[in-house]
């Protein structure tokens, strides 16, 4: 009998389970199905995110992502355009474009983020990322490296960029022109 190739082998994760990561932000990432298990396919992560936490500005140059709002609400900012999404709102960002969000609301938010292909942005979290233990706290309270981010991002395809003039959590305000600086070009 042939062995089942890895993504042709069923996953099921369990409420609770999954590698679990602290990240910069105040975010907390968790690995439903990576790109180990899926033959490279996609990896899904469950991405919880405290009051006015997020992600910075940066770039994925080597997968598109996907990001689907399953609790409270969350401003995007994708190629300087605001988005604005709540329960059950999908945001899809193709590779190379520059996009951050942040949670907009009074409360913990929660989203499916999807990565096709997967694996690039596995390894990124899994470098930069701190394991969640029992006795730690569910979030990120130290500061961002951000040298150490920008130098694990170069590896692993993620650009890092300079943040955008966000105001207070949930309250949004760009210039047309701020995404492009400091970006990259290919």
């Amino acid at each position: 009998m042939e062995a089942k190739a890895s993504s042709s082998i069923p996953v099921h994760v369990g409420p609770g389970e999954g590698r679990a990561l602290r990240m910069p932000g105040g975010r907390l990432l968790t690995r439903m199905v990576g790109g180990d298990q899926t033959g490279g396919a996609y990896s899904l992560f469950e991405v919880e995110v405290g009051p006015g936490g997020g992600e910075g500005p940066h770039v994925q140059h080597r997968e598109d992502e996907c990001f689907c709002v399953v609790e409270g609400r969350f401003g995007f900012v994708v190629e300087g355009e605001e988005i604005e999404a709540g329960v059950g709102s999908l945001v899809y960002v193709p590779k190379g474009n520059l996009h951050a969000f942040e949670n907009a609301g009074e409360a913990t938010g929660r989203m499916l983020a999807i990565q096709t292909p997967g694996g690039a942005y596995e390894g990124f979290v899994g470098e930069v990322g701190e394991p969640v233990t029992e006795d730690g706290p569910p979030l990120a309270e130290e500061p961002p490296n951000l040298e150490g981010l920008a130098a694990a991002g170069a590896r692993y395809g993620v650009e890092m960029v300079p943040p955008l003039p966000w105001r207070t959590p949930g309250e949004h305000e760009t210039s047309k022109n701020e995404p492009e600086q400091g970006r990259k070009s290919g």
